[in-house]
């Protein structure tokens, strides 16, 4: 992943209603939930849902699907293990270089 990207995908969780709605998808699973069960859920006003869930999407940290009358938003959970790794794969790297320089 590249620095641009990454921070793309952090952005879109950079907000507390995006963060909820983010965090409402994971809760659900595969199986994702409708826009309404989202708005129920979160209590968030359609069109501001509408909003966060266009950012979320953009962002590639939330997938939409019509499915008949409705949309289905799902996280999208290889990007958000990949954001994760991201920002993880190099924990404690300086600590093992001191150790390896005091050695």
């Amino acid at each position: 992943m590249q620095w641009e990207e990454a921070a793309g995908g952090f952005a879109a969780m950079g907000s507390e209603a995006r963060l909820k709605v983010l965090r409402c998808l994971v809760r659900a699973g595969r199986d994702g939930l409708r826009v309404q069960d989202i708005q129920t859920r979160t209590g968030i006003a359609p069109s501001t849902l509408a909003h966060h869930l266009k950012f979320l999407s953009g962002a590639g940290v939330v997938v939409q699907e019509k499915v008949g009358r409705a949309t289905i938003s799902r996280a999208d959970f290889d990007r958000l293990r990949s954001l994760a790794d991201f920002i993880l794969c190099e924990c404690c790297s300086d600590q093992m270089q001191e150790a390896a320089n005091d050695g």
